[in-house]
C-alpha cells in the first residue's frame, strides 16, 4: 500500500475524470490520498472536502497557498476557520512561504502563515507546510509559534540537508516528489539516502510535477510508485520497504 500525502485532484484538471483517475491509482497500488486543499483560491477547500467525503481512503485538508495569501481577508479567514472544523479534515494546509515567484508580498505571506500555525495548535492538526526559497525563514517561524506543539509536513521538499536537519529537529516530517526523479536532482536523491526513512513521506503533487517518463504531463496518484521506486533505488532497498515504512509514516502524521 502507498499513500499519496499531497495530491489536488479536485481541481478542474481533474474534473473530467476523477472516478477513473482514483480508480488508476488504487490499481497502482496507492489505497489513501490526502486531498490538499488552498490552491488557487478558497473554493479549492470546499471541493476537496466534498471529493474526500464521496470516495473511502480520501481525505481533505483546508488551508491557503501562499500565492494567494493576498486574498485572504477577514471573511475569508472565518470561512477558513469553520472548514479546519469540519469531520474528516486531517491537515492544516497547504500554508507557508513562497520567496521564488512572490505573487503575495512576503510579509503578508508571514501574517497567514502564523495565523496557519496557531489554529494548528489550537485544533491539534498537523500542518502541510509549502517553502520555496524560503526554509530558513519557514523554520524561524515554526520555531517560534509552533512552540514545539505542532508538527506536520514539509511538502515537496527541495532544499539541502543543512535545511532538512533543521526541520527534523522540529520534529517535521519531510515529503517526497516526482522531482526525486529528474536527471538533475542528483542533490536532491542525496538528501533522500541521509533522511531516516521513518521521516519520509511520498507524494505526487498531483496534477504537478509528474515523475519521469511522464514528465511534462498531468500528474496524477497512479503515478507516486515512480517516487518510491526512486527512494527504494535510492537507499538500497526494497519497494515494499519504502511503502510500508511511508504509508506508516502518514498515517501517523494524519491519523488516518
Amino acid at each position: 500500500m502507498l499513500i499519496d500525502s499531497h495530491a489536488h485532484i479536485q481541481g478542474s484538471e481533474f474534473s473530467a475524470d476523477v472516478d477513473q483517475v482514483i480508480r488508476r491509482a488504487s490499481e497502482a497500488g496507492v489505497e489513501k490520498i490526502i486531498i490538499v486543499g488552498g490552491a488557487g483560491d478558497l473554493s479549492s477547500n470546499e471541493a476537496g472536502l466534498r471529493l474526500a467525503r464521496s470516495f473511502p481512503g480520501l481525505f481533505a485538508t483546508v488551508g491557503m497557498h501562499p500565492h494567494d495569501a493576498k486574498d485572504v481577508g477577514e471573511e475569508e479567514w472565518d470561512k477558513l476557520r469553520a472548514l479546519v472544523r469540519e469531520p474528516g479534515v486531517v491537515a492544516v494546509g497547504e500554508t507557508g512561504l513562497d520567496f521564488y515567484y512572490e505573487h503575495a508580498p512576503r510579509q503578508t505571506q508571514v501574517e497567514l502563515f502564523s495565523r496557519f500555525i496557531g489554529i494548528a495548535r489550537e485544533t491539534g492538526l498537523p500542518l502541510v507546510v509549502h517553502s520555496r526559497r524560503s526554509d530558513r525563514e519557514v523554520a524561524e517561524l515554526l520555531c517560534g509559534e509552533a512552540k514545539g506543539s505542532v508538527g506536520g509536513v514539509i511538502h515537496c521538499f527541495t532544499g539541502d540537508y543543512d535545511a532538512a536537519r533543521e526541520f527534523l529537529d522540529l520534529g517535521f516530517f519531510l515529503s517526497f516528489s516526482g522531482i526525486v526523479t529528474f536527471k538533475n536532482a542528483e542533490y536532491l536523491r542525496d538528501v533522500v539516502r541521509k533522511v531516516p526513512l521513518d521521516r519520509i513521506l511520498v507524494e505526487t503533487d498531483a496534477p504537478y510535477l509528474a515523475p519521469v517518463p511522464h514528465r511534462g504531463k498531468r500528474n496524477e496518484p497512479a503515478f507516486l510508485r515512480l517516487v518510491a521506486d526512486v527512494v527504494a533505488g535510492v537507499k538500497g532497498i526494497s519497494l515494499e520497504e519504502v511503502a510500508r515504512s511511508t504509508s506508516c509514516n502518514a498515517q501517523t502524521l494524519f491519523g488516518i
